[in-house]
């Protein structure tokens, strides 16, 4: 049987080696190459033409995993990237589906979901453990309804307050009163169901209002 190519690319040495010892115990899978980062990622791709997948860190430097995505997105190749990575997010886990990635894997996860997540998307199937997919599934469900819960001109109001501007400030700029931004700030503070400005900041960053 044809072993299953794969390149670990992740730029801490001592979790791409350790990932590089356990693999070992399995005769159907074989690490071609350990990369620190995209570029080196790239750079083995073109050596390497045989390659099923990449397992795939999201924070490396020169070139990061939503990089790497990206590019093998709009590449013409067979290479089914998983991702590895300590991020738990839900934005973090939506954003690499959406950019292609086959499954999205924790760094704590055991050996035996790993070599059964390589094996499925060796077969040519996502596969996404049912807690990663609910973190998935209820981000996109926030984010779907935020999109529609603030009225434009809220939305602009709240882009102005996350860049530091007093009330005072953006009443000018949007040539109102400083009543009716009051009157505004109350509103999504109440959409949004947080209890002050800088809660506010916080809820809008994580479901990608600002």
């Amino acid at each position: 049987m044809k072993p299953i190519n794969l390149i670990i690319a992740d730029d801490h040495e001592l979790f791409r080696n350790g990932l590089n010892e356990l693999l070992k115990k399995y005769d159907d899978v074989h690490v071609v190459a350990l990369v620190e980062d995209g570029n080196e990622l790239f750079k083995e791709l073109e050596k390497h033409k045989d390659i099923a997948i990449v397992l795939l860190d999201i924070t490396m430097p020169n070139m990061d995993g939503f990089q790497v995505l990206n590019k093998l997105k709009n590449s013409d190749n067979n290479i089914k990237p998983i991702v590895i990575s300590m991020h738990d997010e839900g934005n973090y886990i939506a954003s690499c589906a959406k950019n292609g990635a086959y499954s999205y894997l924790l760094k704590n996860t055991d050996q035996d979901e790993l070599i059964k997540t390589i094996r499925i998307v060796n077969g040519g199937k996502k596969y996404f453990q049912p807690q990663i997919a609910e973190k998935m599934i209820n981000y996109m469900s926030e984010q779907s309804v935020s999109e529609n819960i603030l009225s434009n001109k809220e939305k602009e109001v709240l882009d102005l307050i996350s860049k530091g501007l007093t009330t005072k400030e953006i009443a000018k700029r949007l040539f109102v009163s400083s009543r009716t931004i009051e009157t505004h700030r109350a509103n999504i503070i109440k959409k949004l169901e947080v209890k002050n400005t800088a809660e506010l900041i916080k809820k809008a960053t994580e479901i990608n209002l600002i």
